[in-house]
């Protein structure tokens, strides 16, 4: 019958139609990962698109079909860093921040958090200082560091709501300080200096994030209480 389609073709354009979406995929992933080396290696400056597709063994109009412009490619190289995958789905909206709901003590509560921001600031702390870099003479770049630094706020203010259910912050301390204190302690440029300049490994670096926000924000009598083996 005219225009009718068997299901051998049908299997097969599924079968190509997959392959395709595979093949989409992989130069995808290998293309950020090449942006990624060369962003942290040689700044925002000093990395061209063309240098990216070379790296990443593909075409430059490849590089351009998938992503546009380097502000975009660097913005969705520091997405997936930051997150750790490709999937559409917000670091706040992501399996981990139940399980921090569900902590019994503000100890465990930073301890869970910092086990989250730890590995996040391993894969983008040079990205986004590589953004930073960028954004004084680009506004573009300038639009999406205000951006990043935003929502390191929100991560922030996420963080001090959830923490003043399980404990008080220690006297003096309002909320908006408890926030911009997160807030310092999880910019890049402090793990880049405690990890690549001081010697810090990832451990040492989650233990040091979760133990100083404990003394800095908890209220001492229940930190004492939350933490009564120490």
């Amino acid at each position: 019958m005219l225009g009718h389609v068997s299901v051998t073709e049908r299997r097969r354009r599924a079968y190509r139609s997959s392959q395709r979406e595979a093949q989409a995929s992989l130069t995808r992933q290998r293309t950020l990962t090449a942006a990624s080396e060369l962003f942290v290696a040689r700044g925002y400056a000093g990395t061209t698109m063309r240098a990216i597709a070379t790296e990443a063994q593909v075409s430059l109009p490849t590089v351009e079909l998938l992503f546009g412009t380097k502000t975009q490619l660097l913005r969705a190289a520091i997405d997936v860093a930051i997150a750790g995958d490709d999937e559409p789905v917000a670091v706040l909206d992501r399996d981990w921040t139940g399980t921090a709901l569900l902590a019994p003590t503000a100890g465990e509560l930073l301890m869970i958090f910092a086990r989250v921001v730890g590995p996040a600031q391993e894969r983008s702390a040079g990205l986004v200082l590589a953004l930073f870099e960028g954004s004084t003479a680009d506004s573009e770049l300038a639009d999406l560091a205000a951006a990043m630094i935003n929502q390191r706020a929100r991560t922030a203010a996420w963080l001090i709501n959830i923490l003043t259910e399980k404990a008080p912050l220690r006297a003096g301390c309002s909320k908006d300080e408890a926030i911009d204190t997160v807030w310092i302690l999880m910019d890049p440029a402090v793990f880049n200096r405690l990890t690549r300049q001081r010697g810090w490994t990832l451990e040492r670096y989650q233990h040091w994030l979760a133990s100083s926000l404990e003394r800095l924000l908890i209220n001492d009598c229940a930190s004492r209480a939350a933490t009564p083996d120490d």
